[in-house]
């Protein structure tokens, strides 16, 4: 299966043009949903206003909420070390839920120096806040392309933007690449994440961001990125 994941950058547009071949399942990120009308699935968290949802769903749509997510990454990690952006979280949820070959991202690049940081002009740049989860979107990102690796799914980048994704580069005629991984690197990060035992089953990680040792963190996620450097 493979899934086309839209976030709310700017260049999210360019897939207004796209047919739908080759994805089976398109997943919108909250106002994503507006790009196209044959999206499958519309995640968004609880504080996403009522306005900016559709109106009326088709018979093949689902609002994917924390309800859904909050077990899945909690499944896959957690939101401390998985990160707490809905692009990564629509990525883990996607990966639990789904059980994809391909996991596709286009307009989740997560920079904001643009002078249009939004499909729909501009917003709150959210993964640039100060979290806990958010020290490396790069670490995070190869956080996701490792697990997914390991469950035999690529992930792809379809942006041609600069981009805060390490994931290969793609176009929907051509999703052909796959990262190396290094399995040891894997198990290592994997073993540093369990000794820290930083999970919080709610996904309300900031309520308990005092116990978070972000030198830890740090530690973290340099092995996840040592994990796709070879």
């Amino acid at each position: 299966m493979k899934v086309l994941i839209l976030g709310s950058g700017p260049n999210v547009t360019q897939a207004k043009d796209w047919g739908r071949a080759p994805f089976d399942k398109i997943v919108s990120i909250n106002n994503a949903w507006r790009v196209r009308p044959d999206w499958d699935f519309l995640i968004h968290p609880s504080d996403f206003p009522p306005e900016r949802q559709p109106p009326a769903l088709q018979d093949h749509q689902q609002i994917i909420t924390f309800r859904d997510y909050v077990p899945a990454q909690n499944a896959l990690g957690g939101f401390v070390y998985a990160g707490g952006t809905m692009a990564f979280t629509a990525g883990y949820w996607a990966l639990y839920a789904l059980r994809p070959t391909h996991l596709c991202f286009l307009g989740c690049d997560m920079t904001y120096d643009a002078p249009q940081t939004h499909f729909y002009g501009n917003g709150a740049a959210d993964p640039l806040r100060a979290d806990v989860s958010l020290r490396s979107l790069e670490a995070k990102s190869a956080r996701l392309q490792a697990i997914a690796a390991q469950q035999g799914c690529a992930t792809l980048n379809l942006s041609t933007s600069d981009s805060r994704l390490v994931f290969p580069r793609g176009t929907p005629k051509d999703l052909n690449a796959r990262a190396v991984i290094a399995p040891q690197q894997v198990a290592h990060a994997l073993n540093l994440e369990a000794k820290a035992g930083y999970m919080v089953p709610s996904g309300k990680y900031w309520k308990e961001e005092s116990r978070f040792d972000t030198a830890i963190i740090d530690e973290i996620d340099a092995a996840w990125l040592a994990s796709i450097s070879s």
